[in-house]
């Protein structure tokens, strides 16, 4: 299983790659994997700014559908549009071509709240 320690993680399985007062925000390969083949990726909260822990999007598998969950707060700036074509990107490559959302971070001190790769794993069971 993929999990880059140069990311930061959630116990939701969304991460985060922050560039920045910027970050890019996805699925881990871990939980592409438990949802199964990915057919729809919708987010319609560009241009929003959500707090930690609010969904800002959904993420359509085969046999489920889960939401998905704002890492840190921040405002959307921009959403991945390749997934509205090929949401498959999700599974095939999760922490580059499949990122969901591009956001400004609102407040960078509260990144010290994500998990580390080694505590992800301990959450997944690696």
């Amino acid at each position: 299983m993929n999990i880059p320690d140069s990311l930061k993680y959630t116990k939701d399985h969304e991460w985060l790659r922050v560039d920045g007062d910027e970050a890019y925000v996805g699925i881990t390969d871990f939980a592409q994997q438990e949802l199964g083949d990915i057919v729809y990726v919708e987010i319609e909260t560009e241009g929003q700014e959500l707090a930690h822990g609010e969904v800002f999007g959904t993420v359509e598998a085969v046999k489920t559908v889960s939401d998905l969950f704002m890492p840190i707060a921040g405002t959307v700036l921009e959403i991945n549009s390749e997934l509205e074509g090929s949401p498959e990107l999700v599974n095939e490559d999760p922490y580059e071509k499949g990122w969901m959302i591009k956001i400004k971070l609102s407040d960078a001190t509260s990144l010290s709240e994500l998990l580390s790769q080694e505590d992800y794993q301990e959450v997944i069971g690696q």
